[in-house]
């Protein structure tokens, strides 16, 4: 970049520079001399937490909201492509029409059809298209022309994993400088160069990628805190001064007086770190060891098999990823773990004592009419049962990052991420022992996906994951159920990366490999000698036959007794009768946790002589 004479060198000026923006929303101020700049090339992240402004600071970079002060600037002759959160495609025919609007006149007109297909868009007019593929259809649009700048607010949202490994390599590929907002971590770290960190309306930047600004912002929080401590010290001794010292040298220390005012405003002022999430699980009842366990099971739909002869047990504990394209049957299989739906052929066992929550990905137990209070507290009263303890809704609000003045917005008013943790607070209200997790990641800031995984580690229960977040499934889960293709599943033990190191590649899909990504072959296992097998003793034999009717007694004499004990007057009415039944319960419910584990360990026994 230097020439032969120093004098000749010139820094080229960025494609696009945001300096000293500001915009206020109701009130407050929102970007508060927010700062952003891109150079030919670069590939920056924009991060920070929900609400703080990033989709706004995009859009101003777009040239889509006028700022109330600042400076915007766009290198003359460039072209600039923003992919919107919910894109609008009325007013055209179907979603070629829509992307090919989008090219210029020296652009290839085959690749909207190309990335269309590589997205599985189908055709159609717009309105038959789902949300997810509307999206989809606006990335195309936004990727077609290969503009100088591109911007992408969370292109990951409704993309399976192959496509969004697809992106990755796409968006590498490309000439274009890159502006990425997303909560997926894998995704940003595989593709940022620098990243942006807004907070509280201003803006720090690190020439460095992704993997790097955890860490660093970690520094600079402690840093700053580490500085309020110390002026909250000055503070206390400045205050003593002025309580003892001030009097006699009134006027010549009228200046040091007036400092410490000017102290205590810059210390009311200074903004603080935003508050994470306090996200607590109700605990339900503890489960039997065994949760599930599915043997030969089979699913079709039409000619469709979505599950062929498949078999996996579920134990307490377990933290299971299910991982595949869209349409793949992740949600069937689910389902079927979990009873709801009862399987073409094959057994399905389900364990005891199971208290199910669900936390779904389509937000559909949410009534656009209600209230964030009505929905947590189900319309009634003011409080929210927690840990078996009333909570005021207001006080659990704050532990989710609502303020209380949010109370009675209607939930149509909500952004995306506040959608995202109100879904969380009401399901983690909720007692439980088996959490079902449907895309639990989608519109949670990195932030929050910390906490869902810490609370998830803590977990007492077992979780089963349906999720396209990659660095998310190598945090939490202990195995993973992988999609192999024409109805085929497998277990994989340890997270995605795990999964993708046995089988020597990605997700794959029911179609041919998507371009550059041909699945590498998985290498062979090198035998293990064999060790001489035992046989089962006759009192095992014995134990594996009669274990099953006995854990089906237990169950429903636990089942009585539960039903026994929910008499509200049974305590006052008969105390004794009361407590002869608590203790057959606890009873009852450890000699069927001590079965459970016996019939396990013996059928484990007897697959491995079985081999």
């Amino acid at each position: 970049m230097y020439g032969a004479n120093r004098q000749d060198f010139a820094v080229a000026p960025p494609l696009l520079m945001l300096r000293d923006i500001h915009l206020t929303f109701g009130g407050t101020p929102l970007l508060d001399g927010a700062e952003l700049f891109l150079s030919a090339g670069e590939r920056l992240c924009l991060v920070g937490r929900n609400g703080s402004g990033k989709s706004t600071l995009l859009k101003i970079a777009a040239g889509m909201i006028d700022p109330e002060q600042g400076e915007r600037f766009v290198q003359p002759g460039k072209t600039v492509r923003y992919l919107a959160q919910e894109p609008d495609l009325s007013g055209f025919p179907d979603a070629l029409s829509y992307v090919e609007a989008g090219l210029g006149p020296n652009d290839d007109e085959f690749r909207a059809r190309y990335l269309l297909e590589q997205l599985s868009v189908p055709d159609g007019p717009p309105e038959k298209l789902s949300g997810g593929e509307q999206r989809r259809a606006a990335l195309a649009r936004a990727l077609a022309p290969e503009p100088d700048i591109l911007m992408l607010d969370e292109p990951t949202n409704h993309l399976d994993l192959p496509a969004i490994e697809w992106l990755e390599a796409e968006l590498k590929s490309t000439r274009s400088a890159l502006i990425l907002i997303s909560h997926d971590r894998r995704f940003l770290q595989n593709l940022s160069s620098s990243t942006v960190w807004l907070d509280q309306g201003t803006t720090r930047r690190l020439d460095r990628g992704f993997s790097a600004f955890e860490d660093w912002r970690d520094t600079v929080i402690e840093e700053a805190e580490t500085a309020r401590h110390k002026m909250d010290r000055k503070i206390v001794r400045e205050e003593d001064w002025l309580t003892h010292g001030v009097s006699g040298r009134r006027k010549r220390n009228q200046k040091r007086l007036g400092m410490l005012h000017q102290m205590r405003q810059d210390r009311r002022e200074r903004p603080r770190t935003a508050g994470n999430v306090n996200l607590v699980v109700t605990e339900g009842n503890v489960s039997g060891r065994l949760v599930a366990e599915v043997e030969n099971i089979s699913k079709s739909f039409g000619d469709r098999t979505v599950i062929g002869d498949f078999s996996t047990r579920v134990l307490r504990g377990d933290r299971i990823g299910i991982v595949g394209p869209n349409g793949a049957g992740k949600t069937t299989l689910l389902n079927i773990l979990t009873g709801v739906l009862p399987p073409d052929s094959g057994t399905v066992r389900l364990g005891t004592n199971l208290q199910v929550v669900v936390l779904d990905q389509k937000r559909a137990s949410l009534a656009p009419n209600l209230t964030l209070a009505e929905a947590l507290t189900g319309g009634a009263g003011d409080t929210v049962i927690v840990n078996g303890k009333p909570k005021h809704v207001a006080g659990y609000m704050k532990d989710f990052l609502f303020q209380p003045n949010q109370a009675n917005t209607p939930i149509s008013r909500l952004s995306g991420g506040e959608r995202a943790r109100l879904i969380l607070a009401r399901a983690l209200a909720q007692p439980s022992n088996l959490l079902i997790l449907d895309e639990p990641t989608n519109d949670l800031d990195l932030e929050t996906l910390d906490l869902l995984q810490e609370m998830l580690a803590d977990y007492p229960g077992t979780a089963l994951l349906v999720s396209h977040d990659r660095d998310f499934l190598d945090r939490v889960a202990t195995s993973v159920i992988a999609f192999e293709g024409k109805g085929q599943w497998s277990e994989y033990p340890g997270g995605y990366s795990d999964m993708v190191t046995q089988r020597g590649h990605g997700v794959l899909t029911d179609g041919p490999p998507l371009p550059g990504r041909k699945p590498a072959a998985v290498a062979p296992v090198a035998a293990v000698p064999q060790q001489p097998r035992r046989k089962l003793s006759f009192k095992e034999k014995h134990a594996l036959d009669t274990l099953p009717g006995m854990m089906e007694k237990l169950t429903a004499e636990i089942a009585r007794l539960q039903a026994l004990m929910a008499d509200p007057a049974l305590y006052t009415r008969n105390p004794g009768e009361f407590a002869k039944a608590s203790a057959a319960l606890e009873a009852a419910t450890k000699k069927l946790a001590a079965a459970e584990e016996q019939w396990l360990e013996l059928e484990l026994a007897q697959e491995e002589l079985k081999g």
